[in-house]
């Protein structure tokens, strides 16, 4: 349980506030790169911990990330004509680079010196793992690049998306690192549904419920749900936390029955504000191999296939409509009655409102990841606010991996992933 002050620490981001302070001390996801496909294409409004942003990628091919509106007047820039290495505003023609330097102000005569004295918020970006990110902190404070390991095979071997969350980005973390409730929220409760889950027959779902190993790192920490298979040995579901927003998690097993992978899978939950994040999605192959159409089938059972996903993002069960809860399919079929692993979570996580109450919480022992997850948080509060650098700033999270496996009731876990989950 958390006091309500501490929970008003955790949950605000935007300028000025702790965690706001944190969060710009990284870079963050801002759009799919798809999103601008070529040089001189539309821009695209983004929104990032309360600030209202528009992209664009130049003629050169530059991305461009500045404030969306116009300081000569506040108009949105989204209208602007992107064209010759600049976006123009289309209501008196001032004409800003992809750095925010004023190129050319058609209101003005030529001889005018006042372009070259005007500046609009520009931020750095950088495009990696098909996303742009971007940084929006102190300049002499930038971290190195995110060079995470799905973002360095080729495109072939991974897929990433994105989806809208209408709730304060903590809920969608919190949910993602808890382990325990993944065979309950997600199972089938039978063989013969074609709908998605974590079938009845797999050590998941027969397992006791999981003991929580948890590991600090300088990066987060890494943690284990671990479930005793009697003679078998222990089941290790290993994950990774990496600051501040960052899940990693094993998809070895499957979930339905599939032979073992080498995938692993992962989300960023990025606060837009403080009641609506983006959810980045992505999932790769560490084996060397492109992904399978059954691997990229991930995005279909999850619940992100095509014709899920609206054109803002946002998807077609929402809370608007309960998620499409299906009753029938609920009494026979899976644990939720709603379609999709993904949506299972959002369905969840958006119930408990924009922003969970978390004084009024009863914790148990298998939510020891989320109780550290809150006090490394506020820790790195409060190590920003007395100028200090926060945990996962630097590039140690580089060649971290997740892992499945079932390990012998005599071993340590740690070492026995040792070389899986730490590859050199």
């Amino acid at each position: 349980m958390l006091t309500r002050d501490d929970n008003e620490t955790l949950t605000r981001t935007g300028q000025g506030t702790l965690m706001g302070e944190v969060m710009r001390r990284y870079w963050l996801p801002a759009l799919l790169a798809h999103e601008l496909p070529g040089p001189d294409c539309p821009p695209v409004r983004v929104r990032l911990l309360g600030e209202q942003l528009v992209a664009f990628r130049d003629t050169k091919g530059r991305v461009g990330l500045l404030s969306e509106f116009c300081p000569h007047r506040r108009t949105s820039l989204f209208f602007g004509r992107n064209e010759e290495s600049g976006l123009r505003c289309v209501y008196h023609g001032w004409k800003f680079d992809v750095a925010g330097n004023c190129l050319d102000m058609m209101n003005e005569p030529p001889e005018s010196e006042f372009p070259s004295k005007i500046k609009t918020t520009s931020y750095p970006v950088v495009e990696m793992g098909d996303l742009i990110w971007a940084y929006l902190g102190p300049a002499e404070k930038q971290p190195p690049h995110p060079k995470f390991e799905w973002t360095q095979v080729p495109e072939s071997h991974r897929l990433v998306t994105k989806n809208w969350q209408e709730c304060n980005w903590l809920q969608g973390l919190e949910g993602g690192i808890d382990t325990a409730h993944a065979p309950i929220l997600h199972r089938r409760i039978s063989e013969s549904t074609s709908q998605p889950g974590i079938s009845i027959n797999t050590d998941l779902i027969k397992s006791e419920a999981p003991k929580l190993d948890i590991d600090r790192t300088d990066y987060g920490y890494r943690y284990a749900g671990i479930r005793s298979l009697g003679d078998r040995g222990n089941l290790i579901r290993s994950y990774h936390y990496v600051m501040p927003f960052h899940q990693l998690r094993p998809l070895q097993f499957g979930t339905q029955g599939q032979g073992t992978r080498q995938l692993i899978a992962g989300h960023i939950w990025v606060p837009m504000d403080d009641e609506n994040c983006m959810v980045y999605n992505w999932v790769y192959n560490f084996g060397g191999q492109p992904l399978t159409d059954l691997d990229r089938d991930e995005e279909v059972r999850l619940g992100r296939g095509p014709g899920e996903v609206l054109p803002d993002f946002r998807t077609k069960r929402n809370k608007s409509n309960d998620w499409m809860i299906d009753r029938e399919v609920q009494r026979n079929e899976t644990f939720t009655g709603i379609e999709g692993i993904n949506t299972q979570d959002q369905a969840i996580q958006e119930s408990m409102g924009p922003i969970l109450d978390r004084s009024k919480e009863n914790l148990a022992a298998s939510d020891m990841a989320i109780v550290i997850a809150r006090r490394m948080l506020l820790g790195a509060a409060s190590t920003v606010s007395d100028g200090g650098d926060p945990p996962g700033a630097g590039e140690s999270y580089y060649n971290v991996r997740a892992i499945d496996a079932i390990v012998p009731n005599d071993s340590d876990w740690k070492e026995a992933l040792a070389d899986q989950m730490y590859p050199r």
